[in-house]
């Protein structure tokens, strides 16, 4: 008895870190569950605070490049199309917000990662391994999905400027604007990183691949929800552009879980024929 517990306490220092919050069943308290939430937030924060701050002397170049579409629909004429700052603060709470936003971008690895960690804490081996295929598949899908949602604004601005007669101009206030192009943005890079989410949760036994695929309608009708609300109502070509991959990425998404549950059906099966003929 004395041997077994020694073994047991070795096995415990060997564990990893969380699981010495969890109980005999294997389960984590409420308690251990917020400890858990504050320590993966706080190094997301302090990642995104580090990163805004490099963000905040590269916000010029993002500010000149953001205003292309609006010179662009200038023609070189100031008077047709111009950024106004309303208020004396304006364009230093634009840098600020513009600073935060590339944080969260650069900040990325690690607050997707702490993500990944938080739902499935205590991560064994294999989920180890699944935690870094999902940094190196969600990183590349999010920059992804921000460049969509570049690609499309020039579009975008076009079309919704496009309703100002000819006999006015169009004064756009820059704050409102960038936080237009900066949501956009985000939102586009979110909505590309879902379906990772999938495929890891299907992973790890959460949802199966059967569900996913029998989710398909509602996944494209929240596809195009989100695109519509993403995109002005008059663009339904920046509207098909971000929808389509999109939905290719959900089909992507069901593939690998169905491709992975056959495989852990087929191997399941040949473990149940070694019991029995054993």
């Amino acid at each position: 008895m004395a041997t077994t517990t020694t073994r047991g306490t070795d096995e415990g220092d060997q564990a990893p870190r969380g699981s010495r919050k969890r109980s005999a069943d294997g389960r984590m308290s409420l308690g251990a569950h917020l400890v858990e939430l504050r320590k993966r937030l706080f190094r997301s924060a302090l990642a995104l605070i580090l990163a805004s701050v490099a963000g905040w002397f590269v916000s010029q170049f993002v500010l000149d490049f953001l205003r292309q579409p609006v010179l662009v629909l200038a023609g070189g004429n100031a008077s047709e199309a111009v950024l106004n700052y309303g208020q004396i603060t304006s364009s230093f709470d634009l840098r600020m917000q513009i600073a935060v936003t590339v944080g969260v971008i650069l900040s990325s690895p690690v607050w997707l990662y702490q993500v990944w960690a938080f739902i499935v804490p205590a991560l064994v081996r294999r989920e180890k391994l699944y935690a870094v295929g999902f940094i190196g598949s969600a990183i590349p899908l999010f920059l992804l999905g921000c460049l969509s949602g570049v690609y499309v604004l020039p579009n975008i601005v076009r079309v919704l400027t496009g309703f100002v007669s000819e006999q006015d101009a169009a004064i756009i206030d820059a704050k409102q604007y960038f936080d237009f192009v900066l949501k956009l943005v985000l939102a586009c890079g979110i909505a590309f990183v879902l379906p990772v989410f999938l495929v890891l949760l299907n992973f790890v036994g959460v949802i199966s691949a059967k569900a996913i695929i029998k989710g398909w309608r509602v996944a494209i009708l929240l596809i195009a929800v989100f695109t519509a609300i993403a995109t002005p109502a008059a663009d339904v070509f920046s509207m098909f552009l971000l929808a389509v991959p999109m939905v290719f990425l959900y089909f992507v998404a069901a593939g690998v879980a169905w491709i992975h549950d056959r495989g852990v059906a087929k191997r399941a099966a040949a473990l149940d024929a070694e019991l029995a003929g054993g």
